[in-house]
């Protein structure tokens, strides 16, 4: 209840969740829009051949660089988690990857200051080293973000409330951003050229905006949030892990891997309907204009579901809260199939869509497997084990770029092209890639959580349980 909290409790939940705003825009800019800038604004003015080339070129590159990256993440994590310093050893990684990130997403915005018009090599050359260093401290920055939830507390119900405060705040970034995108974009390029579009400077000014943000709510985690110390932690601390023991460590804990490959498949299917959304209602449905309406309808569900999930929590598990997020997603693919250019259909689909608590019900479950994992192989890793969710992320961002840049360029959404140009071919292709391919993933993520996902909140707490007697005879 409220009015038991402490001021000093409200100010860290506060803090925590100001955290997310900021970083869960900055994921939205770089992970759903970029591919939009890509294939609509930063070629603009070169021959559409030569374009059409260096936009696969971009796609692939992309989704080649951040499946490659796959491998570093655990070794980030093992950096951040052996890490020692007066703040803590995840607050410092978090200031440090978010202003280097920031700075480099403004610079791919910028087309690298326009060299694509230059020398189509040198800036296919430099895309790489910058996307590649871009993409490792973002990974610093989210892994130390989501890292200190085991830090701040080792109850199940209380890292759920952190967690849940965070997701609402986090849905608040992510479809705020989907509510400004193009207001914020065609009114830049507007000051910028006079016409009335979505040009490259107004794309530039997304990124400033989404970076500042990051940079701000960052700087509130660092000066309110505090790592706590118990036995648990302080024991695991005295031993500092080597690669060998960040990869032996995730391969060992079943539930880890599976948790990651049901959250993965979730994951795939919603970051690319996101970005596919946007060429939903500006090639299907013919407005641009009404996009606002898919991040105000996410952003109100949100606002409503998010802080219930520690309610919910009290009466429905965990398990039985995703799966009643994955059915819903479901159903709204269906909506969106049949809906055609009927808006109000499309919106009832996005509540569908909206309602989910999959990301939510997955970090907790990662958090909680640290005891798990630190129970059966004698090492906890707590940043490590977070890792895994933002190597999770590289990997849907990376299919999901590959995947709404290829349904551009074949369904020929891309440059000056509108609705009109659309054929009935192009928009069925649209919707079995954008729509079915999704749904099949959702539907495996159901099963798989279903059938081997095995921790829940009350085995959670008899680990937590067993691990202090543990501590406690070796002392």
């Amino acid at each position: 209840m409220l009015h038991k909290l402490t001021w000093k409790q409200i100010k860290e939940r506060t803090a925590f969740a100001l955290g997310n705003l900021g970083h869960s825009a900055f994921y939205g800019v770089l992970s759903t829009y970029f591919i939009v800038y890509v294939t609509s604004s930063m070629f603009h003015g070169i021959p559409k051949y030569t374009a059409t080339k260096l936009i696969a070129l971009i796609t692939f590159l992309t989704v080649a660089i951040r499946l490659l990256e796959v491998v570093i993440d655990p070794i980030l994590g093992n950096v951040v988690d052996n890490t020692n310093t007066k703040w803590g050893k995840f607050k410092p990684w978090l200031m440090i990857g978010t202003i280097v990130s920031s700075l480099l997403m403004i610079v791919l915005f910028t087309g690298i200051f326009g060299l694509a018009q230059i020398n189509s090599w040198l800036f296919a050359i430099l895309f790489v080293i910058i996307f590649i260093t871009l993409d490792i401290f973002y990974s610093f920055a989210d892994i130390s973000y989501w890292g200190m939830v085991p830090a701040i507390s080792d109850d199940s119900k209380e890292r759920g409330v952190f967690s849940s405060v965070a997701s609402f705040t986090g849905s608040i970034g992510w479809n705020g951003l989907t509510m400004i995108v193009v207001p914020v974009t065609t009114f830049f390029t507007f000051i910028a050229t006079g016409h009335h579009r979505q040009g490259a400077q107004g794309w530039l000014a997304l990124a400033i905006i989404g970076s500042l943000a990051a940079f701000i709510c960052a700087l509130c985690v660092f000066f309110g949030n505090k790592e706590k110390h118990n036995t648990i932690r302080e024991s695991a601390a005295e031993k500092k892990t080597t690669i060998k023991d960040v990869f032996s460590n995730i391969i060992h804990n079943d539930q880890i891997l599976w948790i990651s490959l049901a959250y993965l498949l979730y994951s795939v299917a919603y970051v690319a309907t996101n970005g596919e959304l946007f060429y939903y209602f500006k090639f299907v449905l013919g407005q641009p204009g009404k996009f606002w309406i898919a991040g105000a309808v996410a952003t109100i569900v949100g606002f409503c579901t998010s802080p219930l999930f520690p309610i919910l929590n009290k009466f429905i598990p965990r398990k039985m809260l995703f799966f009643l997020g994955q059915i819903s997603m479901i159903i709204s693919y269906l909506i969106f199939i049949f809906a055609r250019s009927n808006i109000i259909l499309v919106t009832i689909g996005l509540i569908f869509f909206s309602f989910n608590f999959a990301q939510l019900v997955t970090v907790l479950s990662l958090t909680d497997s640290i005891e798990y994992g630190q129970l059966k192989t004698g090492t906890r890793n707590e940043a490590v084990t977070l890792a895994i969710r933002p190597m999770l992320d590289k990997i849907s961002g990376a299919c999901s770029n590959g995947i709404v840049g290829t349904i551009a360029v074949l369904c020929g959404m891309t440059g000056s092209a509108t609705a009109a140009d659309m054929t009935s071919k192009s928009i069925h292709m649209f919707q079995t890639c954008s729509f079915l391919i999704p749904m099949v993933l959702v539907i495996l993520s159901i099963v798989i959580f279903a059938f081997e996902v095995k921790i829940t909140e009350k085995k959670h707490a008899k680990i937590v349980e067993e691990l202090e007697k543990h501590i406690e005879e070796l002392d």
